[in-house]
This record gives C-alpha cells, structure tokens and sequence, in this order.
C-alpha cells in the first residue's frame, strides 16, 4: 500500500504549501505574536496546512517514512512562488531555481535511501531520549538566532522548527503505522505527544516566517524535516539507511546541489508587510540583478 500512502502525501503536502504561504504572509505582517490569530487570513492558512498535515499523517499510516517524507520536499517549488504570489509580484529566477535545485537535490538524496517496510516499534525510554535531543536541538538553534539577523536568523529558527517537525512525524509513524488494527493502541502517551509537539512547531514556524525570508525558512524546514526523520526512522525504528560505497557520489552530489540551493535563497531580500511593500521600496527585490525576474 505504498503508493497509496504516496498520493495522500503529495495531496496532503500540496495543503501544507499554500497553508505555509498564507501564513507567512500574515506573519510578517503582524510579526509572530499573539495577534495573528486575529487574522482571518492566517486562520484560513492554518486550516489548509493542518489538513495537509492530518493527511500527511495518514499517509504515514500506510507508508514508511522513507517513502513519505521526500514528497513534502518536492511542494518547495510551489510554496516560494505561491507567496511571491501573495506580495503581488511574479516569482524572482534566483527563488525558483534555488527551490528546484533544494528539492531536487533532497530528492535525489532521499530516494538514495532504501525502502523497506518495517512495523515501528518505540520504547518509552528511547522516546523521551529522542524528544531531549530534539529539545536540546531547539534551545541551540534559537539562542544562536537571537545573536543573528536576515537569512541567516531564519534559517536557524526554521532547523528548530523543522526538527520538531520531524519529531511529530516519527510519532504519527509510530502510532498510525503500528497500530496493525489495534485502535486501543492509541491509549499511548506517545498520541498525546503528537498535538503538543505540533502546537510548538507552529510557534516556531510563525517565528522563522516573521523573518521575512520565506524562501530560506521553508527550505530550511523541508531540509532539516526529513532529513531527522529519516535519521530517526533508521536509528528508532529500524528503518535502512543507505550501504555501500556506490551512493556515497550520489549523496554528495545531492548535498551540493542542496546546500548550493540554500544558499541561492538566502541570498534573496525579505519581503515585507503589505504598508511597506506598497512604497515600493527597492529592498522589496532580491540581492541578484534585476534581470533575475522571472
């Protein structure tokens, strides 16, 4: 039932991209505070980016990690130009090819890794050394963030968000995936961890967004989230990873296109909330030459 698993995902992700454009926008707006949720707007994105993650969810629930995450890496290529869309300006070449190159280069690296269905399995002990780290990977990521600004503040924000991410889904794997009809296994603390893990990657992608460098903060997030969960999959539960010396130029020509993608996007000016965008202020447009429009 991969390929089932498969085209919930691209559907769910799909969601998750336009929801992610939406509330950018309004977050940059307002700034990560309390009052967007006096927004319509940014209401209207998190119902759409909830219901691409309960689908992404369900997906995990017929496929193993490995085939799953990968798809949310490809939507990159639609969510930086669906919120260039939202400023009321055409995608600049810089974002699209920055966003190809990240996806394709996570792609490629994510298809390197094997698939092979495996029933998750998580002890309570591992389960709580899993969430420390990624704790411990959060408090880094923001206190290094708060000594920083531009890209590179949200491109920190966005690996903490993205590795909380990642944490809720390695525990919807391993709910939904070992549930194997059970419905009493979800009376399992590790279901109640799931919404408070997803309530703090909100914040922190409300955070990263408030930013204004959309394109790096999404990319940062569709990097650092799969990329845990498959490290989570392989040393939790027991899914493969990669052997032998013939994907060791692959993965690397992979990183480098990824990281080479990253960059092109933190390169990029931040958009800005619609009063200043309106003055039209040269800072609205990338740090490239202006023949990068598209």
């Amino acid at each position: 039932m991969t390929w089932v698993g498969v085209a919930i995902a691209l559907a769910g992700a799909l969601g998750y991209a336009l929801g992610a454009a939406l509330q950018q926008y309004e977050a940059v707006a307002e700034g990560a505070s309390l009052r967007l949720v006096r927004r319509p707007r940014w209401w209207i994105g998190g119902v759409i980016g909830m219901t691409g993650a309960s689908l992404h969810a369900v997906a995990l629930s017929f496929a193993p990690l490995v085939a799953v995450q990968p798809i949310s890496v490809a939507t990159l290529v639609f969510a930086v130009p669906l919120a260039a869309l939202m400023y009321g300006r055409k995608p600049y070449k810089a974002e699209i090819l920055g966003s190809i190159a990240v996806a394709v280069g996570l792609l490629w690296l994510m298809f390197l890794v094997p698939q092979h269905h495996v029933t998750p399995r998580l002890g309570n002990g591992s389960a709580l050394a899993f969430i420390a780290v990624i704790g411990v990977i959060v408090l880094v990521s923001q206190v290094a963030a708060s000594r920083t600004h531009g890209p590179g503040r949200a491109l920190l924000l966005s690996i903490g968000a993205g590795a909380v991410t990642a944490s809720v889904s390695t525990f919807v794997r391993v709910v939904g995936g070992g549930m194997e009809g059970d419905w009493g296994r979800l009376l399992h603390w590790f279901t109640l961890a799931v919404p408070v893990l997803l309530v703090c990657a909100v914040v922190l992608l409300q955070r990263s967004y408030a930013v204004g460098y959309f394109g790096i903060a999404y990319a940062g997030v569709q990097v650092i989230d799969p990329i845990t969960s498959v490290l989570a999959g392989a040393i939790l539960l027991g899914e493969p990873l990669p052997t032998g010396s013939a994907t060791a130029v692959p993965a690397l020509l992979a990183a480098a296109l990824t990281i080479a993608g990253t960059i092109t996007l933190g390169r990029l000016a931040p958009d800005h909330s619609p009063s200043v965008a309106a003055a039209a202020s040269p800072e609205s447009r990338p740090l490239t030459a202006a023949s990068d429009r598209a």
